[in-house]
């Protein structure tokens, strides 16, 4: 097929996925259902229109690798620290019990060997990103079973890895066959994650810390970190996707992977949106997709049940409330997406036919659409179910303490104003969170170890949801940008005490509009001051020496600490933040 053809059908699959993005978004439902639907439409099942190989592979694997660098990024180990035995034994739990029920489902519906064995690998998996999603937009990706849940996660995509891993091999004739390859691709990926970790401690920090500042070469140098691991893995004689999802990991682990979780979604996005919609092409007709069309039905309300109860039972075993173990289960029901990327490697390698792509294809679209709406309404239906449940519940269950902002301070930006500040927002509220993109500040937070931060541009959406804007009882903002005060206002809790900075009175009249409880003048204020030292200079030349012997020393002390700096090899130029990142005098 020429170029121009390949640009067209590039530009329908596009075209078409955003329309019925928008209509999904519209109904709640996540954008994924509407890429594979994109699919299914422009393929074989209904219009036949795109039908370049080359296009559905070369997109395919880009968006793949894409998906699990970004997949790597969200699985930060801190997350799940305090929780972390009981996660970990929920996980390897559900994956056995929950692979078991997918074997014995598919096994009564009447499939063949090869294909019970791919239908119960392809649907252990939780559907991360609409999960997480989800719960991040409802604030409950920090909660209990939020946290819950992401740990669970965290383990299958490990072991979603090691099955993609283990289907992208070349030759898996027998028994013999799959454990040597197995325990290759568990040693070789030992090895890549051993050198994953230790780059996240050893390397990374020192590289992003030097570029960091410099938003457009921070975002390259990650995609060029990603595709060193791809070149690693292939090397490595891996699937070169596992190499972008271990990456991802090493990122992770850093303090500047919540502003580049945010700056690389929208490329992986885009990505992802073709990725989806060739899995759907992949679809050989309608008689695929409806080939096993109750035995999906069947599949999907068998599983979901089950899955609920196998999850409610080892969360609740661990000795988590109710309510917890409620939550953390009704989030995880649904047979996710994952399901079709391990179906459509297992047709590359002759396991299946097209007709059980669509059969996992229909699950994944029918339980992804539920849970949606399911987890949507979580807490609602616990309380309607709450008194049948009250009977799991025990004196003797308490639910562990997990680490989050709530009711905290947050200072954006740290410079002379936030800084004197913040000692007695430490005092009033406890807890202090300071949201800083310049990384000598990060760094001397980081030696201080006195108040917590979050290192990124304020206007990202992953960096406020780390700081928990929304439950930040007081928020000091020292940008002087409208328009980033107003988004602030605009975000913060009813109750909330705001003082945020502007420049011009217009700004100050608009923001008090919006809510600000205190408005800094700078200028205004520097006026007033002026006027001040003038009268004092007048009236009282002793007091104002005075005041003017405090004000030197102050400026001495703030010398003296650029001094320090300097011996340290650090920057030590005097910046103000600024939301975008860019420091000015």
């Amino acid at each position: 097929m020429s170029e121009i053809a390949l640009a067209a059908d590039f530009a329908i699959i596009v075209v078409v996925a955003t329309v019925i993005g928008l209509i999904a978004r519209q109904t709640g439902q996540p954008t994924i259902i509407a890429y594979i639907l994109t699919g299914i439409i422009l393929g074989p099942v209904a219009f036949d229109i795109v039908t370049e190989e080359g296009l559905v592979e070369l997109m395919g694997d880009l968006g793949f690798a894409f998906l699990l660098f970004l997949l790597g990024l969200k699985m930060r180990f801190e997350d799940i620290r305090e929780i972390l035995p009981a996660v970990t034994n929920v996980a390897f739990g559900q994956t056995v019990l929950q692979t078991a029920l997918a074997f014995l489902v598919a096994l009564a519906l009447g499939f063949e060997t090869d294909e019970i064995l791919v239908i119960s690998l392809a649907t252990v998996f939780g559907a991360t990103p609409i999960i997480v999603k989800i719960l991040t937009d409802k604030d409950e990706i920090t909660s209990l079973p939020g946290k819950i849940d992401v740990g669970v996660l965290i383990v299958q995509d490990i072991y979603l890895v090691i099955v993609l891993a283990l289907f992208a091999a070349d030759d898996l004739g027998g028994a013999g066959d799959i454990a040597s390859t197995l325990g290759v691709i568990l040693v070789m990926m030992s090895f890549i994650g051993i050198f994953s970790l230790l780059s996240s401690r050893y390397i990374l920090p020192g590289l992003f810390r030097r570029i960091a500042d410099n938003k457009d070469v921070f975002l390259i140098v990650a995609i060029g970190w990603a595709f060193l691991f791809v070149a690693i893995a292939e090397g490595a004689d891996l699937d070169p996707k596992v190499g972008a999802f271990l990456a991802g990991i090493s990122i992770a682990q850093l303090p500047y992977s919540k502003e580049l979780e945010d700056r690389i979604t929208p490329i992986t996005d885009f990505f992802i949106l073709v990725f989806f919609a060739t899995i759907g092409l992949q679809i050989d007709g309608l008689s695929s997709l409806l080939a096993y069309w109750w035995q999906a039905i069947v599949a999907s309300a068998v599983l979901m049940v089950g899955n609920f109860w196998i999850m409610f039972y080892l969360i609740d075993r661990e000795g988590f409330d109710v309510e917890t173990s409620f939550l953390g289960s009704i989030n995880m029901v649904q047979v996710s997406e994952f399901s079709l990327i391990v179906g459509a490697l297992a047709i590359d390698q002759g396991y299946i036919g097209p007709d059980v792509l669509g059969y996992l294809s229909l699950m994944a679209l029918l339980t992804m659409s539920v849970s949606t709406y399911i987890i949507a309404y979580n807490h609602a239906i616990y309380e309607r179910l709450e008194p049948w449940f009250a009977r799991f519940e025990s004196d003797e269950r308490k639910d562990a303490d997990i680490s989050t902002y709530e009711g905290h301070a947050i200072a954006i930006g740290y410079d002379e104003i936030t800084e004197r500040a913040l000692p007695r927002l430490e005092e009033l509220y406890g807890e202090v969170v300071i949201i800083d993109r310049q990384t000598d500040h990060i760094e001397e937070l980081e030696r201080e170890g006195r108040y917590e931060y979050v290192f990124g541009d304020f206007r990202h959406t992953e960096v406020r949801k780390e700081a928990n804007l929304k439950g930040a009882d007081f928020v000091l903002s020292s940008s002087v940008e409208r328009e980033v005060n107003e988004a602030l206002l605009a975000e913060v809790g009813d109750d909330a005490t705001v003082f945020v900075e502007a420049e011009r009175i217009d700004d100050a009249r608009t923001l008090y509009d919006r809510g600000a409880t205190y408005v800094i003048m700078t200028s205004h204020l520097a006026a007033e001051k002026v006027s001040e030292y003038v009268e004092l200079y007048v009236t009282d030349r002793d007091a104002f020496e005075e005041t003017i012997a405090r004000d030197v020393e102050r400026v001495n002390a703030q010398r003296r600490r650029s001094a320090d700096r300097l011996e340290n090899g650090e920057s030590v130029a005097d910046t103000d933040y600024t939301p975008g990142g860019e420091a000015h005098d």
